[in-house]
């Protein structure tokens, strides 16, 4: 007798249970972009009130002179930036450096007059010089000078300050003697234990063009916030704090110089754009100014967070105070003597 075999039950899976869609909630979605219009029409009598007042309208003024005046520099520098960090290699500075530190400190230091780049790319190009085996010293020297001497940085200060052109000679005076002080600084007293060795940059091993975008973009999406955060805290302090409260930190040598100073570091603004800041903020000295412009581009708070991530937080707790210190001192006696 033959025997059949029974056909093999098919198991059925019970469908996944639908998802919630959650279409409806997203920034970009037709109901939220129509909730946003009809707030914005039902709201827009209190907004034209608020923006017709005159101090609205002083700090609009200013904040849009600002923005206007920086921008181009901001964008022109940030290209510059991207295009050196991935086109030039690394072992070009090391070829073109000294073989003795003294001598390259200087020498990296004066680099950075004639390569254009913001803090937010010297500090990766640091990193892949100590990386490639240039003394740190001298990596250190490039990495404060080549966001505050630059060509990019020198021709926006002088459209910023027209009238007071002694202030763009001041600026790289003092600029390049922090850098190679500091990198002269690290030589004698620097130990080998307090600089982790960087790690490897994000755009190796990438094309020529994807890095040079990714650089483009990293450095417009950091130094165009910045940038904004600043014009907006300059044009509040011209339109918002009285005149006799900035008056009186103004007429004070020490504490307008250190007002300005603590400022930059807390601002952060891409050393391309901070001219314009500087140039709004006329109650203070030129000397105040200049300590404002020196400090921003080797000490603020995004640049502390790139230095430890790069070189570690050890080194970033010793660097930057060290360098705040002696950039403020090098800013009043340049100052005294150029201003």
């Amino acid at each position: 007798m033959a025997v059949t075999k029974a056909a093999p039950q098919e198991v059925r899976e019970d469908p996944p249970p639908p998802q919630p869609n959650g279409e409806g909630w997203r920034l970009n979605s037709p109901l939220v972009l129509t909730l946003v219009m009809i707030l914005m029409v039902l709201a827009q009598g209190p907004v034209r009130r608020a923006l017709s007042a005159p101090v609205m309208q002083s700090w609009m003024t200013v904040f849009v002179a600002v923005m206007v005046q920086a921008l181009p520099f901001l964008v022109l520098g940030v290209l510059l930036s991207a295009a050196i960090a991935v086109f030039v290699p690394p072992s070009f500075f090391a070829r073109a450096l000294p073989g003795r530190p003294a001598l390259a400190v200087p020498v990296a230091g004066m680099a950075g007059a004639v390569l254009p780049g913001c803090e937010c790319a010297s500090v990766p190009v640091a990193g892949a010089l100590v990386r490639r085996g240039v003394t740190p010293a001298a990596a250190l020297a490039f990495l404060l000078s080549a966001p505050a001497i630059n060509p990019i940085v020198l021709t926006a200060t002088a459209v910023a300050f027209p009238g007071d052109p002694e202030m763009v000679l001041a600026r790289f005076v003092a600029s390049l003697l922090v850098a190679c002080a500091m990198g002269w600084l690290w030589q004698r007293l620097g130990r080998a234990d307090w600089l982790r060795p960087p790690a490897r940059s994000v755009y190796d091993g990438q094309g020529k063009g994807a890095a040079f975008w990714g650089s483009v973009r990293h450095d417009v999406m950091h130094a165009g916030g910045f940038l904004v955060v600043g014009a907006m805290a300059a044009a509040t302090l011209k339109a918002v704090v009285p005149e006799q409260w900035l008056g009186v930190a103004a007429d004070h040598p020490v504490v307008s110089v250190l007002a300005l100073a603590i400022l930059a570091v807390l601002l952060s603004i891409c050393s391309e754009a901070d001219a314009f800041v500087a140039a709004s903020l006329s109650q203070f000295s030129l000397t105040a100014r200049l300590a404002f412009l020196v400090v921003g581009p080797m000490v603020d708070l995004k640049l502390f967070a790139m230095q430890a991530g790069t070189f570690g937080r050890g080194f970033a707790v010793r660097f930057a105070p060290a360098t705040f210190v002696l950039a403020v001192l090098v800013s009043v006696l340049t100052g005294a003597v150029l201003l």
